[in-house]
């Protein structure tokens, strides 16, 4: 009996499913959150945005890092810790407008470029950053 030659070429390996799996996992996100947040810090042009989060950023650090992971598709550290993420009502408290969705997209968005987020990810992020951003606002300007 012939023996089966095998095919030319390998078969691919699966994409990943979720934007968790694509980034790479927590310690991707952890990443991005961290250059997001250093960002806030360095860039004069998101001065708005740093303005509007207080004296330190370890918590805003934690808090994304958690919210990210599971809004990503991984695991779900936010709603473990603090039940349902209620965007808008727990940013009430914070002056929300244009410049500072703008500024916090925009950094987001830079922050992504730097750690190699893939682009078709991250014009996906981008679009859904902003619908989220622009639904969080709380005044006009």
């Amino acid at each position: 009996m012939a023996r089966m030659s095998a095919p030319d070429s390998a078969p691919s390996a699966p994409t990943p499913a979720t934007p968790f799996e694509r980034i790479g996992g927590e310690p991707r996100i952890r990443q991005l959150v961290d250059r997001f947040y250093d960002l806030m810090d360095l860039e004069p042009g998101y001065a708005e945005l740093r303005a509007s989060h207080g004296t330190t950023l370890d918590d805003a650090r934690d808090k994304l890092f958690w919210f990210l992971c599971g809004w990503l598709g991984g695991p779900d550290h936010y709603q473990s810790r603090f039940g349902h993420p209620r965007l808008r009502a727990r940013h009430m408290p914070f002056s929300i407008g244009i410049l500072e969705r703008d500024q916090w997209v925009a950094c987001m968005d830079q922050a992504m470029g730097e750690v190699d987020v893939p682009d078709d990810l991250r014009a996906r992020l981008n679009e859904s950053f902003m619908g989220t951003a622009d639904w969080m606002r709380n005044r006009g300007g």
